[in-house]
């Protein structure tokens, strides 16, 4: 099967974009969803081409349109010319329709990557750690790491206490 060169190039890009992806992951959460966001512009574009193209090979695959491109061409076996003219559109009609499941496929997936990037994004500018919560410092652990530490206090032995006040009361010491 032969590939055309803007096919190449569109799968090309496709799995650039992917692994571009990756390489987000060092970055800002705003400039992650500022990429993804152009990402995400370029790949409708391309997908409106392809679907322009697929719409045009559909009118190119109707009986008429087939014969009318082969008017100029005389041969002994027009039905031939024919079927092999039907085949050939049919073939680039399937690889633009795989093209286009491939960026519906990467769409998808960048407009999900941009939404958590954007909450990522949120997150930092609020200053919310994950899992939605405020990062907090515990107050023991602030106070160690400022050297200073908190005095303990003592529990108050309940049995004890109780002891002594029935001793009290009965007039007895132990």
């Amino acid at each position: 099967m032969q590939r055309s060169r803007t096919t190449v190039a569109i799968e090309v890009s496709i799995l650039i974009g992917l692994l571009a992806i990756d390489v987000f992951a060092q970055e800002s959460a705003q400039e992650r969803a500022a990429n993804l966001r152009s990402q995400l512009i370029e790949t409708q574009a391309k997908q409106a081409e392809l679907q322009t193209h697929l719409q045009q090979l559909e009118q190119d695959l109707e009986p008429e349109n087939i014969e009318r491109s082969l008017a100029g061409v005389g041969s002994t076996h027009p039905e031939e010319l024919r079927e092999q003219r039907r085949r050939q559109l049919e073939i680039q009609k399937r690889g633009l329709e795989s093209q286009l499941e491939v960026l519906t496929a990467s769409r998808t997936r960048l407009e999900a990557a941009v939404a958590r990037a954007d909450t990522e994004s949120y997150r930092e500018s609020a200053g919310v750690g994950p899992g939605g919560r405020q990062p907090r410092i515990r107050k023991a652990a602030a106070a160690a790491s400022n050297g200073v530490h908190r005095p303990r206090k003592h529990r108050v032995n309940k049995r004890r206490a109780i002891l002594r006040s029935a001793n009290q009361h009965l007039g007895t010491k132990k």
